[in-house]
């Protein structure tokens, strides 16, 4: 049986945990993920961890931000004039948004905080500055 490599399509199950514990995803009730290996489809931390493993292998890795979703940056958080969102918009904390830019580009933010006269907007991913903790097994 020959390791997982680049190049080679697989398929994984697996379980991601935050540091606090809580999983925040698996695919432990559906089909096992399939991807090829080296495309960058996935994180590299986690592309990294399967390099090597054989089918029916298991493993628990820690991915650090880095080579996750990378860090949080605090110039990608902006705060918004309620007054410049449309009128009939009822901002939600945790309400994902699309935003449509001049260039053709459409970015993606969080409303992280509402007050009277104010919205936050991050558009940081929602796992950003995490460290994250995968359970690994390799299918196929």
């Amino acid at each position: 049986m020959s390791g997982a490599e680049n190049g080679k399509t697989i398929k994984v199950h697996y379980t991601g945990k935050l540091d606090n514990g809580e999983v925040f995803d698996t695919s432990a009730e559906r089909e096992p993920l399939e991807f090829t290996l080296g495309e960058g489809s996935l994180i590299p931390g986690f592309e990294n961890a399967i390099i090597g493993m054989t089918p029916g292998e298991s493993k628990t890795v820690i991915i650090p931000s880095e080579e996750a979703y990378g860090p949080h940056v605090e110039d990608m958080v902006r705060k918004v004039e309620r007054t410049q969102l449309p009128p009939d918009f009822k901002p939600e904390v945790g309400q994902r948004l699309h935003i449509p830019q001049k260039d053709g580009m459409v970015l993606f933010v969080q409303v992280t905080e509402v007050t009277e006269s104010d919205v936050t907007l991050d558009g940081n991913h929602p796992l950003a500055g995490e460290n994250l903790t995968f359970d690994i097994e390799l299918v196929e």
